[in-house]
């Protein structure tokens, strides 16, 4: 299978406002007024939060329906911690992004214990978020200055 590219382009529209467009959706990411936004939309680790947990749902129903297991309800919470510190140059000590990741999956199914904790394996193997967020990504930045 070849691979699929993904991307978002945007605009900044103030200091913390940005606004993008994937495919026709459009994503305004903003910080909260105690960051020095104005709480136009989630902030860019809450949208991390929230692409993490919609990709373990979309992957635990995929493989749960590889598995012929039945589930009734899913849940799933995420919640990240991080020190603002070094984001907002204060102090440098600590990193940037999340120290820790705490992901809680409550399923409604029938399945036995053993099945629900290999599906759960073969979830965390196979979503995409959880491998960029557990494994170094090569990335690329470049900037332009396009007014001169």
């Amino acid at each position: 299978m070849s691979d699929l590219q993904f991307s978002i382009n945007g605009k900044g529209f103030s200091a913390t406002k940005y606004v993008g467009s994937t495919r026709q959706f459009v994503h305004t990411v903003d910080e909260p007024e105690a960051l020095g936004g104005v709480d136009a939309g989630a902030n860019p680790v809450e949208f991390i939060l929230a692409g993490y947990a919609g990709c373990l749902n979309v992957v635990i129903n995929l493989v749960a329906k590889e598995m012929d297991i039945v589930l009734n309800d899913v849940k799933i919470d995420v919640v990240g911690n991080l020190n603002p510190a070094k984001f907002l140059g204060v102090d440098n000590t600590d990193r940037a992004g999340f120290k820790n990741l705490a992901v809680q999956i409550d399923v409604s199914s029938p399945a036995s214990d053993k099945q629900i904790a290999e599906l759960l394996h073969n979830v965390e193997q196979r979503c995409p978020v959880n491998d960029n967020l557990t494994n170094p990504t090569p990335i690329s930045v470049s900037i332009k200055n396009y007014a001169q």
